[in-house]
């Protein structure tokens, strides 16, 4: 059962406003994880454990994946600022659901929330990887993924499978494009990244000088 977080705001002035901070990234991160691994039952498998998780990369640092043990459907999770970072390979029928997915609020990433090089369809660099930040943007709860055909009630008959935020029913497509109607405001973000070679990622940085 997925168990959705809020986290709730520390004033600047508390001391232990560091301490604080610390764990609501750990509660962030673990919650994303229990979401993804739950889903994993019955839906997409989750591949790694948090890595790196250092205090100077948390705090900002690029953070770089090794992306070739993830199976086609499968999500890798990474920390990056102290945010969930999604790496998921898409297999080819996720893509192709992407061409034709209607109803969407912002079909053509107009609005910033990912690089140039993002604001595709498929809005990744590698059309079968994509790589956002596992955090709804509506108030900051931790999506699932639920495939196409699944039992859950909170979504149409015809889902053609995607993200859904079990706090206030926000739904996104495989590319993290928030569905027309629902909460949350603005697709997924697409943090910067660039390939470093075929299978290595690296989070945090990009050379679009544009953004």
């Amino acid at each position: 059962m997925t168990h959705p977080f809020t986290a709730p705001a520390f004033p600047a002035s508390n001391p232990d406003t560091g301490r604080h901070d610390a764990e609501r990234r750990q509660w962030l991160l673990a919650t994303t994880a229990m979401g993804c691994a739950a889903t994993a039952a019955v839906t997409v498998p989750l591949v790694a454990s948090f890595a790196p998780s250092e205090r100077a990369k948390a705090q900002g640092a690029s953070v770089q994946v090794e992306i070739g043990d993830i199976q086609p459907g499968e999500v890798k999770v990474v920390e990056w600022r102290g945010q969930p970072i999604w790496v998921m390979r898409r297999t080819p029928e996720m893509l192709a659901q992407l061409d034709g997915m209607t109803d969407l609020a912002d079909p053509d990433s107009q609005k910033k929330q990912q690089p140039s090089y993002a604001t595709n369809t498929h809005r990744s660099i590698m059309p079968e990887v994509l790589v956002t930040v596992g955090i709804c943007t509506h108030l900051g709860c931790s999506p699932v993924t639920l495939n196409e055909g699944t039992a859950n009630p909170s979504v149409p008959a015809d889902w053609k499978g995607g993200f859904f935020c079990p706090c206030h029913g926000s739904t996104f497509d495989f590319a993290g494009r928030v569905f027309n109607n629902k909460p949350a405001p603005t697709n997924l973000l697409v943090p910067p990244h660039k390939y470093l070679a075929d299978n290595t990622l690296l989070i945090g940085e990009d050379d679009d000088a544009a953004g």
